[in-house]
């Protein structure tokens, strides 16, 4: 894991000097970015009360400190006695002179079309949609699906919703409809926001089928906001999004909140069950972000930041929220990465002067192994890049430095759903190994424990946070049981993350894959018990199993194990094109299987649970670990004469 001192990326003085982080630590009155960083674990109170204003976080009622935890480290209260809106932080630089008139949003369609706001005309539009979305009804605490493709209007959309109280529900523009009734239905979503549709590599991709048949099984769905082509009409009984959009300014200020009420919660899948709903707040979420995008990634106004991302996942609001709060201009692009060819992402750099930009390993890898293409357009504005979402080898981490970025420095970025921004990332102050992470985030108490609960330097263990952080989940929507169970059981006091990490004897940090059974393909979150229990639908199926592998291209691959019911005699290859046709139908096409395997009998445990740590490490070749609690031994011969013979 050292690597060649050579691949070891290295400020020089200008960057030390100019770099965002280093005039936050000499606001402090310390000599460097690793004092800075002592102090946010020794004395995190000010550092954050500090923080906030070097932030220029905008406050109705400024808090009366950083913290209280009467009811436990596990629900923490932060900034109690403030009273707040993260947006007013946004709408601060649209009515500041000094930044007014710069670009706040640039969106690319895949047809090429551009549309752009300045900051002013970004904060009269969030004004205008908020006045609109108070007309109809939507208020302070009302939940709000939003289904829509990145751009103009889900950046507005998202403000707005957050400006008037409302909790915002982000879904996937590629989720199914029992994909996006799961997650509608806990949070008991009165209105959603979706898109007609879009285009993807050129065809039009509709959308007002699935979310239609969504809506009729959510009763409390009592308005669908649809924004629509220009030309195309709104569907019927819906309200038209560019309607909501001309609403007159009503003047009215965004909602007071407390730094604890939720502005957004965003399902993310788990090993079992239904998806778990992170719930985050108008003093967590914005402000970890605000805090990542000065510290880790460098950002501040004039800075032109391009992190293509769908609006349903977390990075879709980390993207808009680390651009907006910080000033700079954010660069939507909605469509294929490599459509019309993999020129795409190197035009798009060198369209809108793009001086930050982010992608996952998944499309970096697409990007190496077409690089002629992918390197044709001019990338010389940019100065950072930004990788997260899952693991990144070094050979592609390179790759992204010195070729697409000409050896700008690439900063790895990892925390989660659950936890808004970073446990562990890099700073621009410090060298970079490649694939590794220069720092834990300040004010995050990280730590790798080993099965005891230990701490271990140079050993793989638990990635875990030693006490209550900003920008961790409030808890899960309307369950804190399982919150307790996920996050902060296996170790007393200790958030343990479910990721494998190596801490350096140099402070550094190396990531090694999740040590529970949740997938991620193309650096989308899915839960296996999400897509066993869509396959179960199938009348000719007894039982499932999903687990995903490494992938060259997509970082893991889904691979799906079945049962078929007693007395079945169809075909094997038919059955195996059925299932993987009928997960891609139900959870969307960027989840369809790239196996199906049918077996006689699934490892599970005495008391009948599927073992799927054990197929996935038949499948990946790793030794199997303690089988102890193994009642069918004779399933793993079967599975193990499945992958010998390739079938």
């Amino acid at each position: 894991m050292a690597g060649d001192e050579r691949d070891i990326w290295r400020p020089d003085d200008r960057e030390i000097e100019q770099a965002e982080v280093t005039a936050l630590a000499r606001a402090f009155g310390v000599e460097d970015y690793d004092a800075l960083h002592r102090v946010s674990l020794e004395r995190p109170g000010d550092y954050w009360m500090r923080v906030i204003d070097a932030l220029g976080i905008v406050w109705s009622r400024r808090p009366d400190g950083y913290v209280r935890f009467d009811r436990g480290p596990e629900f923490p209260d932060w900034f109690p006695g403030g009273e707040l809106n993260w947006v007013d932080t946004v709408l601060a630089w649209c009515a500041d002179p000094r930044t007014s008139g710069n670009r706040a949003v640039v969106a690319e369609r895949e047809d090429g079309a551009v549309r752009s706001l300045t900051f002013a005309e970004l904060g009269a539009a969030v004004r205008r949609f908020a006045a609109g979305l108070r007309a109809l009804g939507v208020k302070r605490g009302d939940r709000v699906g939003l289904l829509t493709e990145n751009g103009v209007e889900a950046t507005v959309s998202l403000l707005a919703l957050s400006c008037v109280g409302a909790i915002v529900v982000p879904l996937f523009s590629g989720f199914g409809t029992d994909a996006i009734v799961s997650r509608l239905e806990p949070s008991g979503v009165s209105t959603l926001i979706a898109t007609t549709g879009f285009d993807r590599r050129g065809k039009r991709v509709d959308l007002v089928g699935p979310v239609r048949e969504a809506a009729s099984q959510l009763p409390s769905i009592g308005r669908i906001i649809w924004k629509s082509v220009e030309g195309e009409p709104v569907p019927a009984g819906g309200t038209g999004w560019h309607e909501v959009a001309l609403t007159v300014d009503d003047g009215m200020p965004a909602e007071r909140m407390s730094p604890s009420d939720p502005f957004m919660v965003i399902y993310t899948s788990g090993t079992t069950g239904k998806p778990k709903g992170a719930v985050h707040t108008h003093g967590g979420f914005p402000l970890k972000i605000a805090h990542d995008s000065l510290v880790h990634f460098n950002v501040g106004p004039g800075k032109v930041y391009c992190w293509p991302a769908d609006m349903g996942w977390i990075a879709g609001t980390l993207v808009l929220a680390s651009a907006l709060l910080r000033g700079a201009t954010l660069v939507c692009y909605d469509g294929a990465p490599d459509y019309p060819d993999w020129s795409r992402m190197s035009r798009v750099v060198e369209r809108h002067g793009v001086t930050h930009y982010g992608s996952a390993p998944t499309l970096i890898r697409g990007l190496a192994a077409n690089e002629a293409l992918a390197l044709s357009g001019d990338r010389s504005t940019v100065e950072l890049l930004i990788t997260a979402g899952e693991g990144i080898d070094p050979e592609h981490f390179l790759w992204f430095q010195r070729r697409f970025g000409t050896d700008a420095p690439v900063i790895n970025y990892t925390g989660g759903t659950e936890v808004s921004g970073a446990l562990l990332s890099s700073v621009v102050v410090k060298p970079i190994r490649p694939a590794g992470f220069n720092t834990g985030s300040p004010g995050v108490d990280v730590v790798v424990l080993d099965a005891e609960g230990r701490p271990v330097i140079g050993e793989v263990g638990e990635l875990s946070v030693r006490r209550a952080f900003v920008g961790m989940t409030q808890s899960f929507w309307q369950d804190d049981e399982r919150y307790l169970d996920s996050y902060w059981r296996t170790v007393p006091a200790t958030w343990v993350h479910g990721d494998l990490a190596m801490e350096m004897e140099d402070g550094s940090f190396f990531m090694l894959g999740r040590s529970d059974d949740t997938l991620k393909v193309a650096g989308k979150r899915l839960g296996p018990a999400e897509v066993e229990e869509v396959v179960l639908e199938l009348e000719a199926v007894s039982e499932a199993a999903a687990i995903g592998v490494p992938d060259a291209t997509k970082g893991e691959k889904l691979i799906v194990f079945v049962i078929a019911m007693p007395g079945w005699s169809g075909d094997e290859e038919q059955l195996g094109d059925t299932v993987a046709a009928h997960v891609a139908d139900r959870l969307g096409k960027p989840f369809k299987p790239s196996r199906v395997h049918l077996v006689r009998q699934l490892p599970k445990t005495r008391s009948s649970k599927v073992m799927r740590r054990v197929i996935k490490r038949i499948w990946t070749g790793q030794p199997l670990g303690d089988l102890s609690a193994l009642d069918n031994p004779g399933a793993i011969d079967e599975l193990q004469s499945v992958k010998a013979e390739g079938r």
